[in-house]
């Protein structure tokens, strides 16, 4: 419910200044890997199920469940908890997060919160990325010395790279047309599966009659064979063909 006596938060711009460090030793070191929900973006998908080098799909089942928003009927995907006491991530370890590198875009903007919201005028709508604070009364990491634009934020932890390789799936929750229908169970699984679980929609692409049914030029199918960032975006323009945002693929004619 919510609760019109709470402050909103603190809007900030790219150029905002603020304190933050965290490193092993601080006092609330791992605090923030415990008992929060984690949603994962389709590059967060594609990232660790490289560094594991499993399929997307074993990736899918063995470590998240999907929430699907009941307005919409928009599937999410969440990180799954560990079964403690504490609720922890299921990639903690004793020296903290043992997928570093390739760790979701939610915990590199940390303690940066990211928002994108479409605005609209007369001709065209723009996408606008708004930024706000994280605080959690446990995190100390507002207490040290080293200052921080938001931009160099984003460019130190990497999370520039990430908004780029999922820019194509942000668009797909900002349709002009307000009185959409809600997602039926046949276009949620192929909204899953082309944004999630990028194996199962490879073999869907190239399997079944798709390429019988959709006008993909050559150079494009080639394209989708070799690089999976480049199957991904596909999958986008895919989905957003099946919720007519704009056309971005064609059927063959008879």
């Amino acid at each position: 419910m919510l609760n019109i006596n709470a402050i909103a938060p603190e809007e900030l711009t790219l150029e905002s200044n603020f304190k933050f460090r965290c490193y092993p030793g601080i006092s609330c070191y791992k605090s923030c890997c415990k008992n929060i929900d984690i949603m994962l973006t389709p590059y967060d998908i594609m990232r660790l199920r490289n560094r594991f080098g499993i399929s997307s799909g074993e990736f899918l089942m063995k470590y998240t469940y999907v929430f699907v928003e009941p307005k919409s009927g928009y599937p999410f995907v969440f990180l799954n908890k560990n079964d403690d006491e504490e609720k922890t991530c299921p990639f903690i370890c004793e020296a903290g997060c043992s997928v570093y590198e390739d760790r979701p875009a939610t915990c590199r903007y940390y303690p940066i919160g990211q928002a994108s919201l479409k605005k609209f005028d007369l001709t065209d709508g723009i996408t606008e990325e708004h930024y706000f604070f994280v605080k959690e009364p446990h995190c100390k990491g507002f207490e040290e010395e080293k200052e921080w634009t938001v931009q160099e934020w984003r460019k130190d932890q990497g999370v520039d790279v990430y908004d780029d390789m999922n820019r194509g799936w942000r668009e797909l929750f900002f349709t002009r047309n307000l009185k959409a229908e809600k997602l039926d169970e046949k276009k949620q699984k192929a909204f899953y599966t082309a944004c999630y679980d990028i194996d199962a929609f490879k073999r869907f692409v190239f399997e079944s009659k798709f390429l019988d049914v959709f006008d993909v030029s050559e150079e494009k199918i080639n394209k989708i064979k070799k690089d999976e960032t480049e199957l991904m975006n596909f999958g986008f323009d895919y989905v957003k063909f099946l919720l007519m945002i704009k056309e971005t693929l064609k059927l063959k004619r008879k």
